[in-house]
C-alpha cells in the first residue's frame, strides 16, 4: 500500500491551534496526546467514511467522530433534512413543532419511556439524570460502575477520576463505585451506604457480556434499596439496536441517556425516563421545582431534523442489523490475520462485533500504550484512521473492509518485528499516546 508521509501542515496546524484553544481540541479524546506523532492533526472535510486532513491525506475512517457519525460524513438524506429545516429557522422563543415530532418518534422507538428531555451533549443529560434521582429519592450519593470510563465532565464524575484538580472535596465524597458483573460488590455497596444512594449509573455493557443476569439482578437491588436505575447508552444507543442495548438485553431502566449516534454527527442528546421521575423537571402547579435542563440550544430545529432522519434511516434500512454483519466479517478477518501472523498472545479482539476492540500487548504479554501507538502509526501511514476500535457506519463497504484488512496485516508485520525486538525503539516516531484520565500531563 502507498504510505502517507507528509504531515508538515498538520504539525503547523497543531502548534497554532494549541496557542488559542487549551489542549488544542474541545474534547480531550481528540487531543494530540491520543494519537501518534505521525497522524492527522486537523481534518478539513469528510464524505461517507473518508476524511481528509490539512495535508490533503485521505483516510478510511474507523473513528467516525468519536462514534457520533453513525451513517456517514455529510450523509445526503440527513443533510437534505437539515437544509429543509434551516430554511424554516433554527431557534425560536417558544417550542418548535419539530420538538413534539421528535418526542413522538422517540416514544415509538422507546414505548416503555414516558417523557424525554433534549440537550446538546451527553454530560448534560447524565448530570440531569443524577439531579432527578436526587430530587426523587431525597438522597445525595451516586453509584457508578468502576469499569466504565466516562459519564460526564461535571464535577460529580470528574472528582472520581485522576483528573480531580479543581473539584471540591465535598463532591468527591458523594460518588461510590461497584464492579461490572459482580453483584456482590453492588450488595456490599448498598450495605455500606444504607439509604444514601440516589441512583446507580452504568453502561449496559462495555466489552463484557452481562453474566448471571447481572443487569436484571442489579435492577432488583436498586428497587430493593430505593435507588433509581440509570443506563447510559451514549455508545450502545442506536447501535446494538435502534432501541439500544436495553432492547438487546431486554431490560427497562428508570432513566436512560442517549447521544452520539442519534444525530449522525449533529449535536443531539436526550434523557428518557418514567413519568413519575421525569415530571419533577416540569412546571406543574404546586410541585417543588427541579431546575433540570434549561438550554437555549438544546432543541435547535436542524439538529432535531438530523436526528429524526437518522433514526428513520436506521429503521427503514435496517442499519443496526447490517452493521452487526459487517462487524462479524471484521472480527473474523482480524482474528485470522492475527493467527496467521502468530500474534495471538500479543493482539486480542474483545467486545461485540457491532463495535470490535483490539487490545495490544508487548513482548511480555502486558497491555502496552507504546505498542498500541506503533500499530496506530502504521495504520495511519496506510490511510486508515484507527485507534483500536472499529466504529462501524452505514456507509462502510466490503471494499473498505478489504482495504483496511490489507493495512491491518501490513501493520501486524511491523508489530511482529517490535515484539521480536522487545521494543518499539527506532520504530515509533515521537511519544506514545497517553490515557485521557491522568494526574500529570
Amino acid at each position: 500500500m502507498k504510505k502517507i508521509t507528509e504531515f508538515t501542515k498538520n504539525h503547523e496546524f497543531s502548534k497554532k491551534i494549541r496557542t488559542l484553544i487549551p489542549g488544542g481540541a474541545h474534547t480531550y479524546s481528540k487531543g494530540d496526546d491520543q494519537f501518534p506523532y505521525l497522524a492527522p492533526k486537523g481534518i478539513v472535510k469528510g464524505k461517507g467514511v473518508r476524511v481528509w486532513d490539512v495535508d490533503n491525506n485521505e483516510y478510511i475512517d474507523w473513528a467516525m467522530g468519536l462514534t457520533a457519525v453513525s451513517l456517514g460524513h455529510a450523509y445526503e438524506p440527513v443533510l437534505g433534512a437539515v437544509k429543509d429545516q434551516l430554511a424554516l429557522g433554527a431557534n425560536f422563543q417558544r417550542p418548535a413543532t419539530i420538538e413534539l415530532e421528535f418526542a413522538e418518534l422517540l416514544k415509538e422507538v422507546f414505548p416503555f419511556f414516558d417523557m424525554f428531555k433534549f440537550a446538546k451533549n451527553g454530560s448534560t443529560v447524565t448530570t440531569a439524570a443524577l439531579k432527578l434521582s436526587r430530587a426523587y429519592t431525597g438522597r445525595e450519593k451516586v453509584a457508578i460502575c468502576a469499569e466504565h470510563p466516562f459519564f460526564s465532565y461535571d464535577d460529580w464524575f470528574i472528582g472520581s477520576t485522576a483528573c480531580d484538580r479543581g473539584v471540591p472535596e465535598c463532591e468527591k465524597k458523594l460518588v461510590v463505585k461497584f464492579h461490572y458483573n459482580d453483584i456482590e460488590s453492588v450488595r456490599k455497596m448498598f450495605k455500606e451506604h444504607p439509604g444514601e444512594i440516589a441512583c446507580v449509573m452504568l453502561e449496559p455493557t462495555k466489552f463484557d457480556e452481562p453474566k448471571d443476569n447481572f443487569l436484571h439482578e442489579l435492577q432488583k437491588e436498586c428497587r430493593k434499596n430505593g435507588a433509581v436505575f440509570v443506563l447510559d447508552e451514549m455508545i450502545t444507543g442506536f447501535r446494538f439496536d435502534v432501541a439500544g442495548a436495553m432492547k438487546y438485553f431486554d431490560i427497562e431502566p428508570d432513566l436512560a441517556t442517549f447521544g452520539k449516534a442519534v444525530g449522525n454527527g449533529f449535536s443531539v442528546a436526550f434523557l428518557a425516563g418514567k413519568r413519575e421521575i421525569m415530571e419533577l423537571g416540569g412546571i406543574e402547579p404546586g410541585v417543588k421545582k427541579v431546575f433540570l435542563v434549561s438550554t437555549t440550544h438544546g432543541a435547535e430545529t436542524h439538529a432535531l431534523a438530523a436526528a429524526i432522519k437518522t433514526i428513520n434511516e436506521m429503521i427503514t434500512e435496517k442499519i443496526p442489523e447490517k452493521n452487526w454483519d459487517k462487524g462479524r466479517l471484521i472480527v473474523d478477518q482480524v482474528k485470522q490475520i492475527i493467527k496467521e501472523m502468530e500474534l495471538e498472545p500479543y493482539i486480542e479482539v474483545i467486545g461485540y462485533s457491532i463495535w470490535p476492540v483490539v487490545v495490544f500487548k508487548d513482548h511480555n504479554k502486558e497491555v502496552s500504550m507504546a505498542f498500541r501507538t506503533l500499530f496506530m502509526q502504521e495504520m495511519i501511514r496506510r490511510g486508515i484512521l484507527f485507534q483500536g476500535t472499529f466504529t462501524i457506519a452505514h456507509e462502510h463497504t466490503n471494499a473498505d473492509i478489504d482495504t483496511t484488512m490489507k493495512a491491518f496485516k501490513e501493520s501486524c508485520e511491523v508489530y511482529k518485528t517490535a515484539i521480536e525486538n522487545k521494543s518499539v525503539e527506532g520504530m515509533l516516531v515521537g511519544e506514545q499516546t497517553k490515557p485521557v484520565f491522568r494526574e500529570i500531563n
